[in-house]
């Protein structure tokens, strides 16, 4: 346990030009999930962090939305105009004004940072009695990132930005990676000392490193083991990288714990799904969302499960099928080109091609549950609207429309008498003929 409590600062007031769009960068997704939403739980998960400051500007009410709807343990705190990232922080300083801890300080659009390096790199300012760290990282190419700059003892002495480096010092590795570990109670005085003397007119957070050093404070850097982990999205080229980098990592985890990933390539499965071992899954299935998949499934190909989903062991789900916040229990098969939503689906069910479950009323805006009991099962082409529950070892006839509950061992069918009508395609070959064979 540490002795200190830490609490966290989260810079998410930037527009995010580069996104090119009028949604908050931090509100852009991977896997439906916001960049901001990875960077709370990987702060969360750390076990040590029970408060957070989200800091916010551009689109503030929309940040606020999510995060109050999603985090009971986190504060928005409206930075305007916004005039810096050493500005942004000390938003934060009237809620902190008593504290005697530590304070993280992380960008929200770092959605790669993962919470066991938040954990160590706490453990390694804490174990160094340091009163500031600053998480670093090592870069063969170090072009556009902030150099530590470091004495011939090896001191930490200063973070300067490549524009002001010299010769010498742009040859630095060592990059800042702009999260911060800050002992709040010696450190915090440094933030009614920056200075705005810059071409930008804004304060810097990099200033309180040479505010610290100045005073004689103790100050350490950590140098982070992978450097994906910092990797901040500015564009939409790099949500997309980021979220590569985010299924690899996940695709290689499932596949350690015994999946069968036919083509991680064309896969992308959200880090927050659980599968079984012995699971196959086949090319161009995408899987977003939390979810728990049993072991011994088959899924796909071109399928896509939603979040939500609770599928048991021993499930079939066909190709071209969407699932989305249901429950699929043991032994049924989903076949292909089938939509199942809002449903709870038994075991031994067979659900045939083509068949929808119809869950949402437009007019109302209400999504509605479809029961399946086990041993039931659905023919072609059937559609089940919802509210509705079909019992045990019920049938449903191809091509139905159900509309009503179905008792068990009972078969529903709602088709129209076949008509034949022979050689009428001849005659309409003849009519277009003029008569003419």
């Amino acid at each position: 346990m540490l002795n200190k409590k830490v609490k966290s600062i989260i810079l998410a007031a930037g527009k995010g030009t580069r996104m090119k769009s009028e949604l908050p960068k931090v509100l852009h997704t991977m896997f439906n999930k916001p960049l901001l939403g990875y960077v709370l739980d990987a702060v969360n998960k750390t076990g040590y962090i029970n408060e957070h400051f989200v800091i916010v500007g551009h689109e503030a009410e929309k940040v606020e939305k999510y995060v109050k709807e999603n985090y009971e343990n986190a504060k928005c705190i409206l930075q305007s105009p916004q005039l810096g990232t050493g500005d942004a922080v000390n938003k934060a300083t009237p809620y902190l004004k008593d504290f005697d801890g530590y304070v993280i300080v992380i960008y929200g659009d770092t959605p790669l940072i993962t919470a066991e390096t938040i954990t160590n790199f706490i453990e390694f300012h804490e174990n160094n009695h340091a009163d500031l760290t600053v998480m670093s990282a090592i870069f063969e190419n170090p072009k556009n990132y902030g150099r530590i700059i470091r004495d011939k003892n090896n001191k930490f002495i200063a973070i300067i930005e490549e524009k002001d480096v010299t010769p010498e010092q742009k040859a630095v590795k060592e990059i800042n990676a702009g999260i911060y570990c800050i002992n709040w109670k010696t450190v915090s005085d440094a933030f009614n000392h920056l200075h705005n003397n810059n071409a930008q007119g804004e304060y810097y957070l990099t200033d309180i490193v040479k505010w610290a050093v100045e005073k004689n404070l103790n100050v350490q850097s950590y140098i982070l083991k992978n450097n994906d982990e910092i990797f901040g999205i500015n564009s939409k080229i790099h949500l997309a990288q980021a979220t590569k980098i985010l299924n690899k990592k996940s695709i290689e985890k499932f596949m350690e714990e015994g999946v069968q990933i036919i083509d991680p390539d064309s896969t992308y499965i959200s880090p927050e799904t659980t599968i079984g071992p012995d699971t196959i899954i086949l090319p161009n299935v995408y899987i977003t969302g939390k979810n728990t998949i049993g072991k011994n499934c088959k899924i796909g190909p071109f399928s896509h499960v939603r979040d939500g989903a609770i599928i048991g062991n021993n499930v079939r789900i066909g190709n071209f099928v969407e699932i989305k916040k249901s429950i699929i229990k043991d032994n049924t098969n989903v076949s292909h080109l089938s939509y199942i939503g809002d449903s709870e689906l038994g075991s031994h069910v067979n659900i045939g091609a083509g068949t929808i479950t119809a869950n949402y009323n437009p007019i109302s805006k209400i999504k509605s549950k479809t029961i399946i009991k086990d041993g039931a099962n659905t023919g072609s082409n059937s559609v089940i609207v919802a509210p509705v529950t079909i019992n045990e070892m019920a049938s449903i006839a191809a091509g139905s429309i159900i509309t009503k509950d179905v008792e068990a061992y009972s078969l529903a069918i709602t088709r129209s008498p076949l008509k034949i009508f022979s050689n009428w395609v001849k005659k309409k070959i003849e009519q277009l003929s003029g008569g003419n064979k």
